[in-house]
């Protein structure tokens, strides 16, 4: 199965030209490159959070495997879904899919269920992929949708279960959480609730992103992928998390009342 783009031309240019030019005036080929276990990355319109993702990306050494953890914006009939088979098509190219990672994953997961259709019209996996194919030539992903109704106890399963599958597979692999941060609030409510979200993944601390959350209602679209990527990171190892670029959709449109929060987070 090839899973065709579903936001191309609205997301971001279908045109591969226009793309890569897109691209690149959002990346910094001169930023020193960190070693990474994961990275937390928006999926808004590029021309929003594309300056944030294109500084990410840049300051992270990109392998050849990436495990993409995404939440699904519509109705998904499995609380998390994996593509185990098949390719992912963007305006630059097929992208495999690693199916001896993805099966080492899910043989360690009593949530993931292999469906392919959750991730059909769902946009937050595939706007990561151009900014990875600006760099890498060839790789693989292992893609993961996660519904909105998952408990902390079965994030951390997954997110232990994603841990074990990398280790299993002895290669180096790339955890890529995506995630806005709130919407539709004021700038100065969104950068405080914010900061509360990413003082957490800082701290490396999984159970209190959760909590942090859900007890102040932070509209953060993927805390639950990023609590598992949290999770599956201390697993392989973390010792430190660090902010690389953090704004909004108000410091793009002049439109400060209502904004939607974007932030690049590295974890080593």
């Amino acid at each position: 199965m090839i899973r065709k783009p579903a936001v191309a031309g609205a997301f971001y240019p279908s045109n591969p030209e226009e793309l890569t030019s897109m691209i690149k005036g959002m990346v910094d080929l001169e930023r020193e490159k960190k070693k990474a276990l994961a990275v937390i990355s928006p999926h808004a319109g590029f021309i929003y959070s594309g300056p944030v993702a294109g500084a990410l990306f840049s300051s992270v050494q990109l392998p050849g495997k990436y495990v993409l953890l995404g939440p699904s914006h519509r109705m998904i009939s499995s609380k998390a879904a994996l593509m185990r088979t098949g390719a992912w098509s963007t305006p630059f190219g097929d992208i495999p899919v690693d199916s001896e990672l993805a099966d080492f994953i899910l043989s360690s997961s009593a949530i993931l269920d292999e469906d392919e259709e959750a991730h059909r019209n769902e946009h937050s996996l595939e706007v990561q992929l151009p900014f990875i194919q600006y760099f890498v030539k060839h790789f693989s992903i292992v893609p993961i949708s996660i519904g909105y109704q998952v408990s902390y106890e079965e994030l951390e399963e997954l997110g232990r279960a994603i841990a074990q599958g990398i280790k299993k597979s002895g290669l180096e692999a790339l955890i890529v959480a995506s995630t806005d941060m709130s919407h539709y609030v004021a700038q100065s409510t969104a950068q405080e609730l914010d900061f509360m979200a990413i003082k957490m993944i800082q701290e490396l601390n999984p159970r209190g992103l959760y909590d942090i959350v859900t007890s102040k209602n932070i509209s953060m679209c993927g805390f639950q992928p990023t609590t598992s990527a949290l999770v599956a990171s201390c697993d392989l190892g973390a010792k430190a998390a660090s902010l690389v670029k953090y704004q909004t959709s108000g410091d793009v449109s002049g439109n400060y009342d209502e904004v939607v929060g974007y932030a690049g987070i590295v974890i080593e």
